[in-house]
């Protein structure tokens, strides 16, 4: 998750106190040490590496350290909930799995020098670059801003122009126009996750700043680095006074035993919460009523389309024409235990129960009719041209039938949210990387 020092040392036997931990794992050279952080490869598992976390804090590029008894454990735990949470969006990461309380295993990569800073919220070092601007001014969309990584000169702010005339080359892949642009587009979404999901406990996400690596065996852009409560700002119920990130150490005037232990214990309330980020705040399901099982294939899309977005799908038959005291059952059975649920009416020909549903149901229906070339053009209408009172919608696609009803439970779901948030920017990443390659076949 780190570029390979040029000059990688071995470790001395007093590494295996610090390691106790990864006893099973071969331990190879330290490929790189941060200020907060260790990366050791791994000998039998090739392309990976160990992430190990240490007990220091710093600030100011370190003109200010402290050790914090813990805050390698308190770290590890946090980086490793964020990146669950956004891996199992969709998003690109190097982390692999935690491997134990102060460590976990990731990519390797060779890092790309600049830190990404995204802001919702106008503080701290933004407002000293930017006089006249309030504390507290609200950026829509987010403010982008870069930091070439050089402690000597205090990490100066960097134009999209100065990292384009860089041509840094990490593991191979030179850095573009369509490589940053594929970072700020993701660094964009990322926060956005982030902020959706911190959301659920009432704390504003106010800034972030993250890293990109290039995987060397990949060769693909992913979120490197980690990301724990050394990386945003964090206010709970948008207040500034009850903050709960690491601006807390930034801000004391004397570092004494007492302000450490508050410290301390702001990192251990963000590491508790973060937990939660991981379990959804709400329960729907999606209910497929198809009027015959000869359009089980059609319905199989729509539960497979449901799935990846983590919504429990149900496949039921009946027929509104009929059936109708049926097709009113089945309806009142998923009435009845509050559960959200969007019905999804699929029905060839002249399509019954969608209308039927729609007329007598305050959930969502969604109309997917399984449409044949022979007589599809005239079959539609039975779903678009409703009677009066009706507001069933109508989507051919049954992977868009699915994506739509994620879109609904994503207003109360973060982690559906998310999980559309994801695909979102993955299918405009494959779109630009698509034109990359078409542009380089064509030169």
């Amino acid at each position: 998750m780190a570029s390979s020092d040029p000059s990688p040392e071995r470790e001395d036997s007093s590494r295996s106190s610090t390691m106790a931990s990864t006893a099973e794992l071969k331990i190879g050279q330290k490929l790189n040490e941060g200020k907060t952080k260790q990366i050791f490869e791994l000998v039998d598992q090739p392309g990976l590496v160990l992430v190990q976390s240490k007990d220091q804090i710093t600030a100011g590029n370190a003109v200010r350290k402290d050790q914090m008894e813990g805050k390698a454990a308190i770290a590890n735990k946090t980086t490793s909930c964020v990146f669950k949470l956004l891996q199992e969006s969709g998003i690109k990461t190097a982390f692999v799995k935690q491997h134990s309380d102060t460590a976990f295993i990731g990519a390797h990569c060779e890092m790309i020098p600049i830190e990404w800073v995204c802001r919702r919220v106008a503080t701290g070092s933004f407002l000293k670059r930017n006089p006249g601007v309030k504390e507290g001014y609200r950026f829509t969309p987010l403010k982008m801003e870069m930091f070439f990584k050089d402690d000597a000169n205090n990490d100066p702010q960097w134009s999209e122009e100065q990292l384009l005339e860089a041509k840094f080359s990490p593991a191979g892949l030179t850095i573009g126009q369509c490589e940053v642009d594929i970072m700020n587009r993701s660094t964009v979404a990322i926060f956005e996750i982030l902020e959706k999901a911190w959301a659920t406990q009432n704390c504003t996400l106010v800034d972030m700043k993250i890293e990109f690596g290039v995987n060397v065996k990949t060769q693909e852009i992913v979120l490197a680095d980690v990301i724990d409560n050394d990386s945003w700002r964090l206010w709970p119920a948008g207040d500034r006074s009850q903050q709960k990130d690491k601006q807390v150490y930034r801000d004391l005037k004397e570092v004494t035993p007492e302000a450490m232990q508050m410290v301390k214990r702001n990192f251990e309330w963000v590491s508790e919460r973060v937990k939660l980020l991981l379990e959804p705040q709400a329960s729907g399901r999606v209910v497929v009523l198809m009027g015959s099982t000869s359009d089980m294939a059609h319905c199989e899309k729509i539960r497979k389309a449901c799935t990846s977005y983590g919504i429990h799908c149900i496949l039921r038959v009946t027929s509104a024409h009929k059936g109708p005291d049926e097709t009113l059952r089945i309806k009142a059975e998923y009435e009845g235990d509050g559960v959200p649920t969007v019905f999804v009416a699929v029905a060839g020909r002249s399509n019954g129960l969608g209308p039927v549903m729609s007329g007598n149901t305050a959930y969502p229906v969604i109309n997917c009719p399984p449409l044949t070339p022979d007589w599809g053009a005239q079959d539609v209408w039975s779903s678009l041209r409703m009677p009066s009172g009706l507001g069933c919608s109508t989507i051919l696609s049954p992977e868009a039938a699915a994506q739509f009803a994620a879109q609904i439970f994503g207003l109360t779901d973060h982690l559906v949210w998310c999980k559309l948030r994801a695909s979102m920017l993955n299918t405009w990443v494959s779109l630009k990387l698509a034109d990359k390659k078409l542009q380089a076949c064509s030169l």
